[in-house]
């Protein structure tokens, strides 16, 4: 048996790889990027990059396969940036990621987002846990201003589209657990993968503009913190190439300024919010239809189970599946999750 039990341990680890990241150079790599950079490429060898906390200014790109970055500590839950940027011991920081970065500069001269957020993902079998990732351009940009961009004027505002987390296609099976993304503009975490990209995430915070948690295919999100600084909306789901694609809150928190509105799409779209409470400054406008030339297919699928609001409650988040619906949404589809 202890040959057995030997012998699985030694597969165990030709099979993964651990690299340990550390500013103070305790570590094999003092920048997450180096480290990324020098896993191998074997799909089947699972990576595994542990990161010591610490603050790493840069900006990450992931496009190798079954990778896992994983902070030392698990970050505070439920604050908001400005509540975090109180907390005076580092310790308490846990892994912080930070860049300011603003997508209408970035796109001036790349051909599409790559890049344009702090965390930049094109990979299958990801994992990110423990993190705070920030896009701190809206929170430091003093002065709104003009940008001339070949040949064309481009306004720089604090509230435009400002990435913390972006994925493109193909990605699948992206994980994020006890995560912080902060940013003050739109589209804070976008997976947009939306012909067969698969997430979850599971006890993070969100803050930023409009549509700043904005999944496209299927998305699985639990015990979440979400916070809104937008009249026009918070969230936003993308299943226009698949009628079977949905996006699935529950056990989540909403709260931000006065007035916020709780969601929109532009294209189909199949939503589920499951045991979700809203704060009194939520508008009374439910989830909607932006006006568009997009040709909605399967008609407007927006799913209610148990949600609630402090202050003045509004009819239109009452129940219109049962409690079997909503147990089924929340497991079909995301089974991959258990593996």
């Amino acid at each position: 048996m202890l040959k057995i039990l030997l012998l699985l341990l030694i597969c165990h680890s030709l099979l993964s790889q651990r690299i340990v990241v550390a500013k103070d150079g305790s570590g094999q790599y003092k920048s997450i990027q180096e480290a990324i950079d020098n896993i191998d490429n074997d799909d089947a060898n699972e990576k595994v990059i542990f990161i010591k906390s610490g603050v790493y200014e840069e900006k990450i790109f992931l496009s190798k396969n079954n990778v896992k970055l994983i902070g030392e500590t698990q970050p505070t839950f439920g604050k908001s940036y400005s509540e975090w940027q109180k907390i005076n011991n580092p310790k308490d920081l846990g892994v912080v990621i930070k860049q300011a970065i603003a997508r209408d500069l970035h796109r001036c001269d790349h051909i599409d987002d790559w890049g344009a957020a702090v965390i930049n993902i094109k990979a299958n079998d990801i994992s990110l846990e423990n993190l705070t990732v920030i896009n701190s351009f809206g929170f430091d940009l003093k002065e709104e201003y003009t940008f001339l961009c070949q040949d064309k004027s481009i306004e720089i505002k604090k509230d435009g589209h400002q990435f913390a987390l972006r994925a493109m296609a193909p990605t699948q099976r992206l994980k994020v657990t006890n995560s912080n993304f902060y940013a003050l503009g739109g589209d804070t975490v976008s997976p947009w993968d939306v012909e067969n990209g698969s997430y979850a995430f599971k006890h993070c915070t969100m803050e930023g503009g409009v549509d700043f948690y904005c999944p496209r295919g299927w998305a699985y999100a639990e015990d979440m913190y979400f916070i809104c600084h937008n009249k026009s909306a918070a969230i936003w789901h993308d299943g226009s190439l698949n009628k079977d694609a949905k996006s699935v809150i529950k056990n989540a928190t909403f709260v931000g300024d006065q007035g916020y509105k709780l969601g929109r799409f532009h294209k189909d779209a199949q939503l589920y919010l499951v045991n979700c409470h809203f704060s009194k400054e939520m508008a009374d406008s439910e989830i909607y239809q932006v006006a568009t030339q997009n040709i909605v297919q399967w008609g407007k699928r927006i799913y209610y189970y148990n949600c609630s609001k402090d202050g003045q409650s509004y009819t239109w988040y009452e129940d219109n599946i049962s409690k079997s619906e909503a147990e089924k949404a929340c497991s079909t589809e995301f089974n991959w999750l258990k593996k």
